[in-house]
């Protein structure tokens, strides 16, 4: 099964297609970190993560981990052993922190983008996630909950998603 992700406003699964948005400057072959942009090409999807709190544990066949407080997921690329991996929040590190006062991280699914041997600086945090108006992102997917949902019922968790 994978995720398509035709253009900046289109996800595909099999025959459902859904609205979502990518990135503010598009898709690219060279991410950089903070360049606003969604890497292309083709990744598997890890965990979902979601926030136990405010959400009912949705039905997919992903691994589902609650989102604590704690957590967060490493941007900083003057730490290269943590960089795009899952943290403990540590004030000397930068990162995106997951348990978030707006609603985009209520659900999120990291793309294993740069995710098995990262290297710094090419990129980091690239998710599936939440969004409530489809604005541009900072080169994450993001769908509204209800396609979220319809979504986590559709994929697996050997699941790819490509991006175009």
């Amino acid at each position: 099964m994978t995720i398509f992700i035709k253009n900046k406003h289109t996800l595909q699964i099999d025959q459902f297609k859904f609205k979502c948005c990518i990135g503010k400057k598009g898709s690219t072959n060279n991410k950089k970190e903070g360049d606003t942009k969604t890497p292309k090409g083709t990744f598997e999807i890890e965990n979902l993560y979601y926030r136990k709190d405010r959400k009912k544990k949705p039905l997919t066949s992903l691994k589902c981990i609650q989102i604590k407080s704690g957590m967060g997921w490493c941007d900083d690329i003057r730490f290269p052993k943590n960089y795009n991996k899952l943290i403990k929040i540590n004030k000397k590190l930068k990162y995106e922190k997951l348990k978030r006062k707006d609603h985009k991280y209520d659900f999120l699914i990291p793309i294993k983008y740069n995710f098995k041997k990262p290297v710094t600086g090419l990129g980091s945090c690239i998710f599936i996630h939440i969004t409530k108006n489809y604005k541009p992102t900072r080169g994450c997917v993001a769908l509204i909950e209800k396609d979220f949902l319809i979504m986590l019922k559709l994929i697996k968790k050997n699941s790819k998603i490509r991006i175009f």
